[in-house]
Formats: C-alpha cells, structure tokens, sequence
C-alpha cells in the first residue's frame, strides 16, 4: 500500500502541474489561431495539428530520447511533464479556441465602443467567457490528461501504473494487483472531477449565479 500511495501521489502532482501549464499554453495558442497574424496563426496550427495527430507515446520517447540526443540532458520526471504538458496544451488550445469563436463580434464592438482597450477586451469580453463556456469539456481533457499519466511509466516515472507492476513483479498476483489499480484510477477520476467542478463554480460565480435563479 505505500508503495501505492507513493504512486498515486506521484501521479497527482505530475497530472497538476501538466494540467496548469497545459492550459497556458492552449490559451496561448487559442489567441493566436485566432491572431490577426498568418504567421502566428500557421505556427500555432501547426504545433496544433502535429501534437493532436501522432501517439502520445511517440511525443513521450521524442522527448525523453530525442532531446538527450541534442544535448538536453532531462530527468524522466521532466521529460513526461513537458510531454504531458505539450499534449493537454494542443488539446485545450482547440477546445477554448471553439469557445472564443462562440463570442458574438456585436460582444467586441460594444466592449470597443464603453471605451475597454484591447487587452480588457480580449480578457474580460473574449477570453474569460470563453473558457466558462468550455470549462465542461476542459475538464474532461484534463481528467484524460491524468489517465495518461499511466504511460509516463514507459519511461520508469514511478507513477501509479508504475508501482502496480512494480508490485505484480513481486508478487506475481496480477489479478488483485490491476483491480486495485483500477480501483485507484476510478478514485481519481472522480475526485478529479469533482474538483474541477468546484473550481469552475469558483472561477465562474456568473454561471453558479444563473445555475442558482434557474
């Protein structure tokens, strides 16, 4: 059980921080899919379209044995961070740039005519409706963002699949070993929801205000 507990404990801060920076990124690259710039535009499309149509495992060993092989010298730990995190940011990039595109123009032109600058605009008219909008199927991403984790083990990140085989080696009681394990990522998943869930009523007090008058 600790070496479980180890495991799961593993898995949740990689899935955190991935999940936080991950965001950053796809908001990021939301804005620029919908820059003015070609440029931005064909970069962020490309960084999209190649992360969302090859295997996460594949992104995983590019990173982990194709920086190395440059010169980067990265633990596995920071290796299925950044493969996590480009992931999940290609992913949510496409989810809040369907949300920023759902914001009426009329939005922006009455932002633009109260007086906002550019930046309140894109902020509080564009960007933060958008993401309220989106929160449901973020939150989704970042629950399969977690699952995902599992592979890191590929690479002998001692996360939470990583410890059940370690135990299944051991042991040679594979049946009890991999329910248990299941058991462990069902807890997750849900506890994950229900935290993201809590977050949006949080960040999004507007929408908790409607769900309430409803």
């Amino acid at each position: 059980m600790d070496t479980l507990l180890s495991g799961l404990l593993q898995t949740v801060w990689i899935s955190a921080v991935a999940i936080v920076l991950g965001v950053v990124i796809g908001v990021l690259c939301a804005v620029a899919r919908s820059a003015r710039s070609r440029i931005l535009r064909v970069l962020a499309a490309g960084y999209v379209e190649g992360m969302r149509n090859t295997p996460f495992i594949v992104q995983l060993f590019l990173v982990f044995f194709g920086l190395p092989g440059l010169g980067i010298q990265i633990t596995a730990i920071q290796a299925g961070l950044i493969a996590l995190t480009l992931n999940l940011g290609a992913y949510s990039a496409e989810i809040i740039r369907a949300g920023i595109e759902a914001t009426h123009r009329s939005q922006i032109e009455a932002g633009a005519a109260l007086g906002l600058r550019r930046r309140d605009i894109l902020l509080h008219v564009v960007l933060l409706p958008a993401l309220e909008r989106v929160w449901p199927a973020l939150s989704s991403q970042f629950v399969l963002t977690m699952l995902a984790s599992s592979i890191l083990s590929q690479i002998s990140v001692e996360e939470l699949s990583s410890a059940g085989a370690l135990i299944d080696s051991r042991t040679y009681r594979s049946m009890e070993v991999y329910i248990i394990l299941a058991g462990f990522y069902l807890g997750l998943t849900m506890l994950f929801r229900l935290s993201f869930d809590l977050a949006g009523r949080f960040l999004f007090p507007r929408r908790r205000a409607v769900a309430v008058r409803r």
